[in-house]
């Protein structure tokens, strides 16, 4: 009988190497080769002659409407495109105890009320399961749970019973396939389950959710390759000391990809926020310097976020730049740009820059917003409490146009903005309701500097205490 062997595998890529080395030689990420002890498979040789002719079709046949299962969690919905596709294979990662598991029990116990929706958990006991239902007020959803690790012992029982219509895992990294001889959760075990259990929700028609555990990186465990083996990613993001929780979508073979849904934690659960933008902004911003509220877009929905900025004298020989939400880098760019196009000195001051409400923002439209943040806690001035900012900013400090401006003046303009702050060269036939909000045009970042700068000579406070952080 042939001995099992012990192969080394990166986690990241999942290519093997012969020995353990500290950097994988296919992607290039290290400390990502992990040992796995694999047995002899048997049948793994193809025999020659076997395989049938399929049949091509072309581009142009006829095409069928995408039937969705809407939960009725209108943001989770949202999230997914409109609602979970059958056959369709999903992938939902997050922190620990950021409520995974709650979130996909109530969408289980929505959707149960039209389809048969099975939980297998290999983490927790039916009991747990059902003392979870209990405190979320769920008990008498008609919801199919059970306790099992076995793939195969879960193939072969959804496939002898009534095909559902959804199937939630909890979790990917705690199944197993008792004929690969590594322990669960390595690639090997991540990998084998995740084909079967996807080409069995393909056959049968049920939409399949795995959750995932992540790294301490904020990255889904495993393989990376199990990423592009499902239809759509979704991460579950959030501070457990915050009630706020994102769902954002990475990847999504059926619907538009960045899309974002936002959950508030209460003691009945989840609940959908309707309006983020009213959540993600203060209401006494009148009197506090350092604040900027910027309309951005994640996916295909305007939200208004607030930024906030703090500038501090510093004694040490390299002050701190510390940033809560946003890319460390980018704040360094546009610092540099305030410094060298604008005239502002930071370089001996500590800067602090922070996303309220717990949100990771991406859109480059954002650069405006920070620098106004910026300018307005060097200055120490308050900006105008009913104007939002946009704009993307250029190394030379011109300020660029961005994508669906219309959709961003139009939230501001909702929530009762009456000032705009955005690119000169913007496209004006994607303004909205130009006539109903002022839009001023900033060509340069020394022109929203001016609007600062003219605000602090006017003022006598600061005036006659002399700000060394303006080089006139």
């Amino acid at each position: 009988m042939a001995k099992a062997q012990t192969v080394f595998v990166c986690v990241n890529c999942g290519s093997t190497h012969p020995r353990w080395v500290g950097q994988c030689d296919s992607c290039g990420n290290w400390n990502t080769v992990i040992s796995e002890s694999r047995g002899p498979l048997s049948g793994s040789r193809p025999s020659k002659g076997r395989g049938v002719e399929i049949e091509f079709e072309s581009l142009d046949g006829p095409n069928l409407p995408e039937a969705r299962l809407e939960t009725g969690i209108s943001e989770f919905d949202r999230t997914c495109g409109g609602g979970l596709v059958p056959g369709s294979a999903t992938l939902v990662g997050g922190d620990p105890g950021i409520g995974k598991s709650t979130l996909l029990l109530q969408v289980l116990a929505k959707l149960a009320r039209s389809t048969r929706c099975i939980y297998v958990s290999g983490e927790e006991s039916t009991d747990q399961i059902r003392l979870r239902a209990s405190r979320l007020g769920l008990s008498d959803a008609n919801v199919d749970v059970a306790a099992e690790s076995d793939v195969m012992n879960l193939l072969r029982s959804i496939s002898s019973t009534p095909s559902p219509g959804v199937v939630v895992i909890d979790s990917i990294q705690t199944v197993y396939v008792d004929s690969i001889d590594s322990a669960p959760g390595t690639v090997s075990q991540v990998r084998t389950s995740a084909q079967e259990l996807i080409r069995l929700a393909k056959n049968k028609g049920f939409a399949l959710i795995l959750i995932g555990h992540v790294t301490k990186e904020g990255t889904i465990a495993g393989p990376r390759l199990l990423e592009h083996m499902v239809d759509s990613v979704m991460y579950f993001e959030g501070d457990q000391t915050n009630h706020f929780r994102i769902l954002r979508s990475i990847k999504n073979r059926f619907g538009p990809t960045h899309e974002l849904g936002v959950f508030q934690m209460t003691d009945a659960g989840l609940s959908p926020v309707e309006n983020p933008s009213a959540l993600f902004i203060s209401q006494n911003r009148s009197s506090m310097s350092g604040i900027a509220i910027f309309a951005g877009i994640e996916g295909s929905r305007p939200l208004l976020i607030e930024i906030q900025a703090l500038v501090a004298s510093s004694m040490q020989a390299t002050p701190r730049r510390n940033v809560v939400g946003w890319d460390a880098g980018r704040l360094a760019m546009i610092l540099a740009v305030l410094e060298a196009r604008c005239g502002l000195s930071l370089a001996k001051q500590e800067v602090y820059l922070n996303v309220a409400g717990g949100l990771r923002v991406n859109d480059p439209a954002a650069d405006l917003a920070v620098a106004a943040a910026l300018i307005s806690a060097t200055l120490d001035i308050p900006a105008s409490p009913d104007t939002v900012i946009f704009g993307e900013i250029g190394l030379s400090g011109e300020v660029r146009s961005v994508r669906q401006s219309g959709l961003r003046v139009k939230e501001a303009h909702k929530l009762g903005f009456k000032h705009v702050f955005r690119p000169g060269e913007q496209d004006e036939l994607q303004l909205y309701d130009t006539d109903k909000i002022k839009n001023s045009e900033i060509f340069h970042l020394k022109d929203l500097v001016a609007k600062f700068r003219d605000s602090v000579l006017k003022s006598p406070t600061i005036e006659a205490r002399g700000d060394s952080n303006v080089n006139t």
